[in-house]
């Protein structure tokens, strides 16, 4: 890495210790493209020791975009964020916290980089052994998100704040298009949404995920889990909010904000 993304990661390190958030305003040349992002994000958990440096990939990721059209974006996630369903947060520190409800997916084999290279969207899917209904909160540690430039956004684990999860169930290619996504935050009203998934499939993104994660040269291990965008966009919450998010069918998470 350059200098200037030595000092950005050294500053997201240290906010993520401290519990405190940044002002972009000195940072939003630091980065020209999205593969220096990726330098900083993985600077940031290496520096944390999120994951193990036995040359394989494990852990928990988010990876997604707003349409098969764009660019999609990855992030490592801390595991100290990632719980089970019913989750309790009161531990961490949110700043400016929202809710997105999605659909996990899980590796059921290893995936090494040769494999990666080869998976395309017809048989990707192969590959998972079980999904779940997951909730993310999105968090940043950058002050004014909505002026942060998106490569800062991606270089700060594309603004991830915790995760939790449902029960398991063995992955079955369903209709999407018919499924049916309710949110509840506190006392306000279930936002009902149906077949809203962004990418039309949660399993798309698998052979674009697969291949970035597996660039480095390391095998993805079955287990490692993906969560794959967010069915509501992002819904504000505050702490000590109470979260439900079901999906008929597949299941259902809570968690306290």
């Amino acid at each position: 890495m350059n200098s200037s993304m030595t000092a950005l990661a050294d500053a997201l390190i240290a906010a993520r210790r401290s519990n405190r958030t940044l002002d972009a305003a000195p940072w939003t040349d630091a980065l020209q493209d999205a593969s220096q992002a990726y330098e900083v994000q993985d600077a940031v958990a290496a520096a944390l020791d999120w994951f193990g440096d036995d040359g394989v990939v494990t852990g928990h990721w988010k990876s997604g975009g707003g349409s098969r059209s764009v660019t999609l974006t990855h992030a490592p996630l801390p595991p100290s964020g990632v719980r089970q369903s019913p989750a309790n947060f009161d531990d961490l520190v949110f700043h400016t916290p929202g809710i997105e409800s999605e659909i996990a997916l899980r590796l059921g084999q290893d995936v090494t980089p040769e494999q990666a290279a080869k998976i395309d969207h017809n048989n990707a899917a192969s590959l998972i052994d079980a999904m779940a209904v997951s909730i993310e909160i999105v968090d940043s540690r950058w002050q004014d998100l909505a002026s942060t430039p998106a490569l800062l956004r991606l270089a700060d684990s594309q603004v991830h704040g915790a995760l939790v999860l449902g029960e398991w169930q063995p992955y079955a290619a369903i209709d999407w298009a018919s499924q049916r996504c309710e949110t509840r935050i506190g006392d306000g009203e279930v936002v009902v949404r149906e077949g809203t998934h962004p990418l039309a499939d949660p399993a798309w993104l698998l052979p674009i995920w697969l291949r970035h994660i597996t660039r480095h040269g390391q095998t993805a291990r079955a287990g490692t889990v993906v969560t794959t965008g967010s069915w509501v966009g992002v819904l504000p919450c505050r702490r000590g909010d109470q979260v439900t998010a079901e999906f008929p069918g597949i299941g259902a998470v809570r968690l306290r904000v």
